[in-house]
């Protein structure tokens, strides 16, 4: 579909104006109304002087959503973050908003409702498929092991203790 400018610049615009979007989803929504690199240029020049476009705004929360809804933990977050062309001052700078109490409150949760429903054939078993689950959350593994134990009835002396 091939649109003018002024066209492009009224349905970017709608589509900013619905939830909160990084540039690169603009420029990619631009590039499939086959507009040129100068006129996309000048619509995402247009959208950030009218704050229908900001980086920081988007980037806060997406983090905000991402954690509350999808349980998801800081560094799968920064990965889903960057792959949307975000910079890495405007990743810090909106995490440094979020407490980390927030991640280990998140990764409790998870730990707590997945180790209901995990099996094992013994608690190093469970252990460990805990640990893969939620790294694949995106927590690191210092949260991991700190939350732990807080949940299994076991101790971080144990034989089976990862490091």
């Amino acid at each position: 579909m091939k649109y003018s400018e002024s066209q492009a610049l009224v349905k970017a615009a709608a589509y900013c104006s619905k939830a909160e979007r990084a540039e690169s989803d603009v420029r990619r929504k631009l590039s499939l109304w086959e507009l040129q690199p100068d006129e996309t240029q000048r619509i995402i020049s247009r959208l950030k002087k009218e704050n229908y476009l900001n980086e920081d705004r988007f980037c806060r929360s997406f983090i905000k959503d991402k954690l509350l809804f999808n349980k998801w933990g800081r560094i799968k977050i920064i990965f889903e973050l960057k792959k949307k062309q975000i910079s890495e001052q405007t990743i810090s700078r909106s995490f440094d908003e979020f407490e980390s109490d927030a991640f280990e409150d998140s990764l409790l949760k998870v730990l707590t409702s997945k180790a209901k429903t995990t099996k094992g054939k013994d608690e190093y078993d469970k252990r460990n498929k805990l640990i893969r689950f939620a790294l694949g959350r995106g927590y690191s593994y210092d949260q991991i092991q700190k939350c732990l134990p807080k949940i299994l009835k076991t101790n971080t002396d144990d034989e089976y203790y990862l490091e």
